[in-house]
């Protein structure tokens, strides 16, 4: 009956970590996928390869922002280096023609992922796949569905209630103009790799109020002393003196940018 016992224990251990569970080459087996999306583009679907012929999908239409709440479950991935294949679609694209076949950007982007020691059993090993906007991925394990790093949404919602005629002078589709938020904030990721929701609210504010806003010395400052501090940029901003915000209105301050360093 011991024996019986161990070797139920056995298979168990072998079925989560893999048929190489006793290999050098890490492996993780029993896992789910779980996307999260910072691109400006909608995710449809993406699939994971690594060197030894395991493969491992996710995806589903996930809007700029989004990708807690859907799992595809169980896959079993080994190594250290692996290939993600991806496609994204813009979604203003696809709302011109909805008769129109869905123009897919294909994307594929490598990604490095060193030994990990992976908690919990089959089901409970999510393997989240991080999309930012620059195609640049990163892989981490977690065990729940929480975790967006960009919160786009909520960026979004802000500038709408604060700043509604400025970010929707023509009264567009809520949608339309969620997605130009994201473009812009995705920006933001790219330039200064800002992604603290406060810090991209001020960036995106002040891209609507003077896209040139970053070449102001007084804001290359504080972009500068600001830098690797989540939050500071957005509370710096939100305190700047009114004279240099009506200069970024007006667009006047071209003679003092030429002395500014560009983000």
């Amino acid at each position: 009956m011991k024996n019986r016992s161990f070797y139920v224990l056995l298979l168990s251990v072998m079925f989560v970590a893999g048929c190489d569970a006793f290999s050098s080459v890490p492996t993780y087996g029993g896992l789910s996928m779980e996307g999260f999306n910072y691109t400006p583009y909608n995710l449809s679907r993406f699939v994971v390869y690594d060197k030894y012929g395991n493969t491992a999908s996710g995806g589903g239409d996930l809007m700029p922002g989004s990708g807690e709440g859907r799992l595809s479950c169980c896959y079993t991935l080994k190594g250290t280096d692996f290939t993600v294949k991806w496609d994204v679609y813009d979604a203003d694209e696809a709302i011109k023609d909805l008769y129109a076949p869905i123009q897919k950007i294909h994307k594929v982007t490598n990604v490095h992922l060193p030994p990990t020691k992976v908690r919990g059993g089959a089901g409970e090993r999510i393997l989240g796949l991080h999309f930012y906007p620059d195609d640049h991925i990163e892989f981490e394990f977690r065990r729940d569905l929480s975790g967006t790093r960009i919160l786009y949404a909520d960026v979004w919602d802000w500038l709408r209630k604060a700043h509604g005629k400025l970010l929707n002078p023509g009264n567009e589709d809520d949608m339309v103009v969620f997605r130009r938020t994201a473009r812009l904030a995705a920006n933001g990721w790219i330039q200064y790799h800002l992604t603290n929701t406060q810090d991209l609210e001020q960036y995106v504010y002040f891209r609507l109020l003077n896209p040139k806003f970053d070449q102001h010395p007084a804001v290359q400052k504080i972009l500068s002393e600001t830098k690797d501090q989540p939050g500071a940029f957005g509370a710096a901003m939100e305190k700047l003196p009114t004279p240099i915000v009506e200069q970024l209105k007006r667009d006047t301050f071209e003679q003092v940018q030429k002395g500014a360093t560009h983000g």
